[in-house]
């Protein structure tokens, strides 16, 4: 009888325990995926799908990141093997564990011409198709992995000391970043060389990010959504045909922009104070 009920009591404890450990790793797993969802400023490979897709679509099996550092043209120039760009997130890298990405002041993405990372994704989180050209082929300068962005109080270009290092750096040079040239008022003889970043041309490949002299970059790479602000439809370059295909069947000129203060006299609100 009394190891009945000793044998009892151990079968109660331990049940207590596992589902006590099973409700902790429950907590700790769902504390884990809140902080990577809020987490959205990562870099993933050319032709994923949008984030909250590419996390469903994701199997987490690694093939492309080892396509990417067993490509044949991954050396360096004394012929040694080079790192791969994409990584496998680990625990404490802020990011899905299992998930590829990249950090493009470690490695950047070299822009490989048959992108080798793409077509071995199994599970369709690397789209293929988001990447042919007019001709059917994979290309790579159709990748939006990210949009570069400068930080023009930093940029010593905007500071009148010469500087293209991610200029010239770019794989898309004079197509996705250019310079622009500006007097320089300050001293009257020199010119500002000021690097330009096109987002309709930029891959996000972050060898611009990897080439800046500054010692925190002053041109970095982050997710287009993160990078990009968006004008609304109801707002179109009447002088350009082709913005009007955003606006749909509405013409030119029937569109209006109305809130509450346009609906008012300017002499309704212009001379009273700023309400917050």
């Amino acid at each position: 009888m009394a190891n009945s009920d000793n044998n009892r009591r151990k079968f109660f404890a331990t049940t207590l325990q596992s589902v006590g450990l099973t409700a902790l790793g429950g907590l700790l797993w769902s504390g884990y995926t809140d902080e990577v969802k809020a987490s959205p400023l990562v870099l993933r490979p050319p032709g994923a799908l949008p984030e909250e897709d590419f996390l469903k679509a994701c199997i987490k099996c690694g093939l492309c990141a080892e396509a990417c550092v067993n490509r044949d043209s991954n050396k360096n120039k004394d012929g040694s093997n080079r790192d791969g760009t994409l990584q496998m997130a680990k625990g404490g890298d802020h990011r899905m564990i299992g998930t590829p990405f990249f950090i493009p002041t470690e490695v950047p993405c070299y822009m490989c011409d048959d992108v080798p990372c793409v077509p071995v994704c199994p599970s369709g989180a690397l789209d293929a198709l988001s990447l042919k050209s007019e001709e059917k082929e994979l290309d790579i300068n159709e990748a939006r992995m990210g949009l570069a962005v400068v930080h023009k109080e930093s940029c010593i270009a905007f500071w009148g000391i010469q500087c293209d290092a991610c200029y010239r750096a770019c794989p898309l040079m004079d197509e996705a970043i250019s310079l622009e040239y500006h007097q320089n008022k300050r001293t009257g003889k020199h010119a500002f060389l000021l690097p330009i970043v096109h987002s309709d041309v930029c891959t996000g490949c972050g060898l611009c990010e990897q080439a800046c002299v500054t010692e925190e970059p002053a041109i970095f790479v982050l997710p287009v959504e993160q990078a990009t602000g968006k004008a609304g439809d109801h707002y179109v370059k009447g002088w350009d045909k082709k913005d009007q295909l955003r606006a749909g069947d509405r013409k030119l000129d029937e569109i209006e922009t109305k809130t509450e203060r346009s609906e008012q006299e300017a002499s309704d609100y212009l001379n009273t104070e700023v309400e917050y």
